[in-house]
Formats: C-alpha cells, sequence, structure tokens
C-alpha cells in the first residue's frame, strides 16, 4: 500500500530509522571530529595546514575507491549483511586511528577508515529508499539527518572534551565503542532488506556499473552531488581553526558552539522534514541554500568575534546546511529505479567523497597560517562555495523537474506506512 504523508509509522519502521539515524551518527562524528581536533592535531604532530586537509581529503578519497569497486554488486545481496560487512570494517578503522601515534600512521587509518565508512551512508539511504515511499521520505529523511545535530550536541563536546582532559585519541576510542554497541543491535534486531533482489537481472556487476554510470538521468543527479559535496568539505577541515585563531575563541568554548548549534539543528532537523514533505523539497532546497549563502559569506569575512554572536551565526547557517542535505537527499532517492537503487547511491557516495576530497585539498592550497596561528585567504572560500552552491541550485532544479512526475512506492509495501 502506498504510504501517505499523515500515516503513522509502525513500530518496525521507527526501529529502522531510529537505527539508521544512531549508525549515521557514529560515522558522521567519525567524519567530524576531525575538523575540531585540528586545532589540537596541527601543533602537536607538527604538520601544516595542507597536510592536514590530506588528513580529511584522504578518508575521501579511499571511499570513493571502494564505493566505486562496490557499486556494481550493491543490489546483489541482502542491504542488511553489506552494511554489517562495512560497518565492522570501519570500527576496526576507527580504532586504527586512536592508536596511530604520528601523521602517517594517522592517514593509512583514515583511509582505511574510508574504505569501510564511506560506503555505508549509500547503503543506508538505499534502504531508506527500499522501505518507505517518496511521500514520507523527508519525514524519515528529516529524522536521519538529525545524526548530523547529534553528533554536535553529544558526540562533539565529548570528543572535544576528552581530547582536552586526556589526549585526541580518545575521542575515536568512543566511536568505537558506540558503533559496537550499534552493530550488536543491528545483526540481532534488523530484518533482511531483499526485495529488490527478486527484481530479475541478466547483467554482470560490471555491465550494471557501466548502465548506472552512463544513463543521462543518473549522471544528472551525479553532477549534482558534485556541487552539493564542495561546500561542506572546503569549510569543514579549518573550521575549528578559524574559530580559534581568526575569530577569537578559546578551545575551551569550542565544544560549547558545537553544542549549541547541534541542539538547534536537531530541533529543526523534524520540522524541516515534514515542511519538506508538504510544501515541496525543492522549495526547502531553495531556502535552505540561500539563507546558507548569506551566512557563509558573513561567518567567513568575521574578525575577532564575541562568543553569543560565533554562536547565533552558527546555528542559522548550520540550519540552513540541514535544510539543504535533507531536501536534497529526499529528492535523490527519487532518481535510480528500484533495481538500481543500491549502484547508484553506491557511485552517488563516491562520486560525492572524490568531489569533497578534492574541495579539502583545493582548501588546503587556499588557506595559509601565519606563524601565530591565524588564518588567511578564508574568504576565498566562501565566494567559491557561494558559486558552488548558485550552479548547484540549477541542477537540483533540474531533479526536481525530473523526478516529481514519477513519484515511486517503496518497494517492500508489507513495512510501508498503511
Amino acid at each position: 500500500m502506498q504510504t501517505t504523508t499523515t500515516s503513522p509509522f509502525s513500530g518496525y519502521q521507527i526501529f529502522i530509522i531510529a537505527i539508521m539515524a544512531f549508525l549515521q551518527f557514529t560515522i558522521v562524528l567519525d567524519f567530524m571530529v576531525l575538523s575540531p581536533l585540528g586545532a589540537i592535531l596541527m601543533p602537536e604532530l607538527n604538520i601544516t595546514p595542507s597536510q592536514f586537509s590530506h588528513l580529511v581529503s584522504a578518508y575521501a578519497y579511499s571511499a570513493f575507491a571502494s564505493g566505486i569497486l562496490s557499486a556494481g554488486f550493491a543490489d546483489k545481496f541482502d542491504r542488511k549483511k553489506i552494511l554489517l560487512f562495512f560497518y565492522v570494517g570501519f570500527i576496526g578503522g576507527t580504532l586504527m586511528c586512536g592508536l596511530a601515534n604520528d601523521y602517517h600512521a594517522l592517514l593509512i587509518a583514515r583511509i582505511i577508515t574510508g574504505l569501510f565508512g564511506g560506503v555505508i551512508g549509500s547503503v543506508v539511504f538505499a534502504i531508506t529508499t527500499d522501505l518507505f515511499a517518496m511521500q514520507v521520505r523527508g519525514r524519515v529523511m528529516g529524522f536521519i539527518q538529525m545524526s548530523f545535530a547529534a553528533s554536535q550536541v553529544m558526540g562533539l563536546p565529548v570528543g572535544l572534551y576528552l581530547a582536552n582532559k586526556m589526549n585526541w585519541h580518545f575521542p575515536f576510542y568512543l566511536i568505537v565503542a558506540i558503533g559496537s554497541i550499534v552493530f550488536f543491535i543491528i545483526s540481532i534486531k534488523m530484518k533482511p532488506v531483499n526485495a529488490h533482489l527478486a527484481i530479475k537481472r541478466d547483467i554482470s556487476p560490471l555491465k550494471h556499473l557501466l548502465k548506472t554510470l552512463s544513463r543521462k538521468r543518473y549522471i544528472t543527479g551525479f553532477s549534482a552531488t558534485v556541487l552539493l559535496a564542495t561546500g561542506g568539505f572546503m569549510l569543514m577541515p579549518f573550521g575549528s581553526a578559524f574559530a580559534v585563531n581568526n575569530l577569537g575563541l578559546t578551545m575551551e568554548q569550542i565544544p560549547l558552539v558545537y553544542m549549541v548549534t547541534g541542539i538547534c539543528t536537531l530541533i529543526a532537523g523534524p520540522f524541516i522534514g515534514k515542511i519538506s514533505d508538504r510544501v515541496g523539497k525543492w522549495s526547502v532546497f531553495l531556502a535552505g541554500t540561500i539563507l546558507t549563502m548569506i551566512l557563509v559569506l558573513f561567518y567567513c569575512n568575521l574578525g575577532i568575534t564575541p562568543l553569543w554572536l560565533a554562536i547565533t551565526v552558527n546555528s542559522i547557517l548550520f540550519i540552513g546546511i540541514t535544510s539543504r542535505m535533507i531536501a536534497s537527499s529526499a529528492l535523490m532517492s527519487g532518481v535510480p529505479d528500484p533495481q538500481d537503487r543500491g549502484s547508484f547511491m553506491g557511485l552517488n557516495s563516491s562520486i560525492s567523497q572524490l568531489a569533497g576530497g578534492m574541495a579539502a585539498s583545493l582548501a588546503g592550497l587556499i588557506v595559509v597560517q601565519e606563524d601565530n596561528g591565524h588564518l588567511l585567504h578564508y574568504p576565498i572560500l566562501s565566494y567559491v562555495v557561494v558559486f558552488a552552491m548558485m550552479i548547484t541550485l540549477v541542477m537540483m532544479y533540474r531533479i526536481h523537474k525530473m523526478v516529481t512526475p514519477t513519484i515511486t512506492p517503496s518497494i517492500n509495501p508489507e513495512i510501508s506506512a498503511s
């Protein structure tokens, strides 16, 4: 039965949404924690901004490689099994990050973590698309994307507290502990997600991959993803270093900034998801993009800033970013046909990681750190990001027009909201 926006979710659907959000929380936390640790890692490991950007981009590049290699097989297996395989590898890679004691060891650990962790997001979105119809995906994505806000409210402040009071290794140990619990719950509680296997396929994994890469409809989605990834990856690596060395905040104040920003985003996420289902994903994406562009230009040109203003700007900025993420994720989920969802999501995630890695590397070339720690050329990043967002508006509008006439239900009607 097709889902309607007013129908309640079943108990099992609520579990799926919750566990996928919690799983995403660990993935996002692992990825995001490196940025606020930058102010600690650069002096402690005696590395330059360019080398630090390599730590960020290494995850992205390895995630791109593994996503390409796995995309042809993504629709050949039960999605639960694929999820567990990559998640255990992610946990192992994160443990290696915690055990690393120099730049090169940490770089290798980030590569291994990316090989596994970079694929998980695409599997989560494939599962979500399989189990929930387009009419409620805004709400579902809103809850799952709360993982980004939750990582700021709970994960980053705790991680930074451990890093400040003990050392930078402990945030990674925290992620390993939480991830192990999530892995166990998924193993015993989640049902197989294999309805897509009933769809007949007569092509090999390689041909399936090439077919997905060559479809004009999918190429439009991939192109939009490249631009969507540019903004976050360019600004994120130096977020804490910019706040400390340019805005004049202290390392003790950074957790408070992340926590308050996360709380605001956590509250806004589900509301944004509901609004996107009611007024349209494209409208929410447009509003979120305009808000984000204004705030990016303002924030990146700030000098010494009082704590209250830094918190206010960050909070509003992340509400705009969250609006873009929720709306774009819901729109993008309507692009692939059911038999191509795993492959498309895998390739889409890989392309996002590659674009993000290149953006982080470019940011490392643009930003220069003076001897006193002050970052130069940060406003240039804001101009590049805003330009990319303007082009993204055009691409996402095309996707909106592409998927709106062909809204597809889930392929697991027995657990769709009814």
